[in-house]
This record gives C-alpha cells, structure tokens and sequence, in this order.
C-alpha cells in the first residue's frame, strides 16, 4: 500500500533590506492540519551561530511528511538572515545586532496595556471567541508597529515582528537556540511547568509568567495575563497556549543524527498536545497482510529530568584571566569543592602557580560554559543549576 504524504507549502517572507537593494528572506514551510487541533509556530536561528535548530527543522519536514498531522504547523529555518551572514573569520557572531548592540532575541514586541480593556469588552463572550478575537488583537497590534510606526523600526525590529506575527496565529510556539558549549536545556514557562516533561531533555529552566523580550515571553505573556485578569473577575478560562526556549546544546555545528533525536523530543510534546498522531497516513497498523506497520510511538524517554528556577540560574565569572582546561560534566551533579576547571597562567611558571583550580562551595549542574579557552578576568566562565531539584 502506498504511503500518504501530507503536503508542505514552501513561501518566501521579505523582513527587509541592504544598503544595496536586496532582499532579506527567510523560507516558510507550513503543514496544514486536518482538524482544529491547537497550531504550532517553530522557528531556529535567531543568533548566527545557533545553527542545529535548522537541522531540527529538516528532520521534522521529513518526518512531519509522513504522520497524521492534525493542527496546523509553521516551521521558520533561518529566521534570521542577517545574524546567519555575520561572519568574522571562521566564527559566527550573530548574537547582537552589530548596529545598535542589541540582542536578536530581546527585540520582540509586547504591549501589557491590551488585556484590561479587552476583558472590560468581552466580559461575556464565549471562550472561542474570546481566543479568537484576543489573537486578531494581538495581530493588529504587531501590524499597527510593522506598518504605522511614525518613528520607524530598526533591521532588528522588524525581522523580529514579522516572526512574531506569525508565531501570534499559533497556540503552541517553539524557539530552537544553542548555547556556547552547552548541554540540552529547555526554558519553561512556571505555568506550563507539566509540559517539560514531554520533551525528551535532561534539564528545564522554569522561568516567570512575565515578559523579558524574547519570543516565547511575547507569545505567551498575553495570554498568560489575559487567563489572570479572567481569573480575577472569577472566569477561569483554560487557553491550551504554551511557548518555549529549547537549546540543542552547542553553537557553530550541526549534526543531523543528534537532529533526529531532537525533532524526536519535539514530536513527543506535539503528540502530547495533541497536534499529530504517531502512525504515518495510509498505514493501518499491518492489520492487512503485506502491508508495513508504520507506527511511530512518540512517549517520553525515561530520563532524570532536574529543574531550577531562573532565579537560581546562576553565572559564573572567572576569577582571573588566563587559558582554561574546563572539567566539570554537563548535567551531572558537582559536589562543592569539586573542580569546575582549572586555569593555566604560563606566565607565572617558574616563580609561582601555573595551574588554579577553581571550584563552589555549593552543589551545582553545569549548564554551559563559555565557547574559547582564553578568557580574560571577569569573562563569564560557567552557568550553573543551583538548588535545583527533580520533576
């Protein structure tokens, strides 16, 4: 028998200009679903050098083919053409805008004095138009900042509301990201804190209900504060709108087996909501004879999964300069005083310590540390869980 394969429709969204004339692009590709299951936005490389969630992206088109898709799905690659082009030598900068010095990521669009006077409007309606009608809201006012701006938007500003516009018409958001060298972490809305467990990754930072600038906290603080200001006049109202920061470990590498993996982790959490179902269309579980079965069982890894709160996300700095051998594991527990790293100073060889070892005096994970050896005094070595727990 053969497969079904669900068809994905390719656009090309224009989010600016060069100095010369040509166009900034960035690919669209979208799945339409086949019921009103919630929607999903996912997009990947905001900052330049965080580049594996494109490969996220390839191996979910590729399976995404082949499975009963029933919400709608928009997958952004190279959400950012200018950060992915800046380039210095062999590395990728691309996490700040090189004109104004702001981070790519903390550009987004959030407007807190909407949902008061929507709720004062919409008092009564139905919880379907409520959802229906805050989104046109939200919609309206990114276009209202995209097209009657008086004063003008940066290059920054406008690639990051267009993306938003898009991730605005979904229910569920993901922002693929990397770290400098890092392990697989997710950021977590508190609210939302059940869904971490459906991603397929070791360690989740729970992060408040507020907005900070970046894309999940722009999609998802609305909704967040229109659901409070509901529940305050005794309307509870459940929104089923979730977004989330998912780093796939380290920038400048791809690696599409790793990829795999993780497009597995994110279709675990859309089966979870609902979005698809695990058997590919056109299989029917080998019921007939000769025919393969085709199930894909997206469930949760058996993994430790630990968690702190952002407030307990600490960063450490180093206590000196030098060249660093770093030691500690990625998330694996550090017991105090054991070795984070050591640090090699040559120019005190011969007349005093050339090796430091610097450790905690606490029990910390090791999230990341910083991408070069050589470091100078103050340079932001490590990041770290502290009084971190299990979910």
């Amino acid at each position: 028998m053969t497969k079904t394969v669900n068809h994905v429709t390719k656009s090309i969204l224009n989010v600016g200009e060069m100095a010369s004339g040509a166009k900034l692009t960035v690919p669209v590709y979208r799945f339409a679903g086949q019921s009103d299951a919630p929607s999903v936005y996912i997009q990947a490389n905001m900052h330049g050098a965080e580049v594996q969630g494109n490969a996220v992206i390839y191996q979910l088109l590729e399976q995404l083919r082949n499975l009963h898709i029933l919400g709608d799905i928009t997958l952004v690659p190279y959400a950012n053409p200018v950060g992915c082009n800046h380039k210095n030598g062999e590395y990728t900068l691309g996490r700040f805008d090189p004109i104004t010095g702001v981070n790519w990521n903390r550009m987004y669009h959030h407007n807190p004095d909407l949902v008061v006077p929507f709720v004062q409007d919409n008092v009564d309606a139905s919880e379907q138009e409520i959802k229906a009608k805050f989104k046109q809201v939200l919609l309206d006012d990114i276009d209202q900042q995209l097209d009657h701006n008086m004063y003008g938007l940066t290059t920054g500003q406008r690639i990051a509301y267009q993306l938003q516009k898009m991730a605005h018409q979904a229910d569920l958001v993901l922002d693929l990201h990397t770290g400098p060298i890092s392990s697989k972490h997710l950021y977590c809305p508190e609210y939302a804190r059940a869904s971490a467990s459906y991603f397929n990754i070791e360690h989740t930072l729970l992060i408040p209900n507020e907005f900070d600038g970046a894309l999940d906290e722009a999609t998802f603080c609305p909704w967040w504060s229109l659901a409070q200001a509901y529940a305050a006049k005794g309307r509870p109202l459940v929104l089923n709108k979730e977004s989330f920061t998912v780093e796939l470990g380290s920038q400048e590498q791809i690696d599409l087996d790793v990829a795999l993996d993780d497009a597995n982790s994110v279709l675990t959490y859309l089966s979870y909501k609902g979005v698809i179902k695990g058997v590919s269309k056109g299989a029917n579980n080998g019921a007939n004879k000769g025919e393969e079965n085709t199930s894909e069982q997206f469930v949760p890894a058996q993994i430790t999964r630990y968690a702190c709160y952002l407030k307990d996300y600490k960063a450490f700095y180093s206590p000196m300069g030098g060249m660093v051998d770093y030691l500690a594991e990625f998330g694996v527990p550090l017991p105090a005083g054991e070795p984070l790293a050591r640090i090699l100073r040559m120019d005190n060889y011969g007349d005093g310590d050339a090796l430091h070892y610097i450790s905690l005096d606490k029990e910390v994970i090791p999230i990341l540390h910083f991408a070069s050896a050589s470091v100078n005094q103050g340079t932001e070595l490590y990041k770290v869980f502290t009084e971190f727990f299990t979910l």
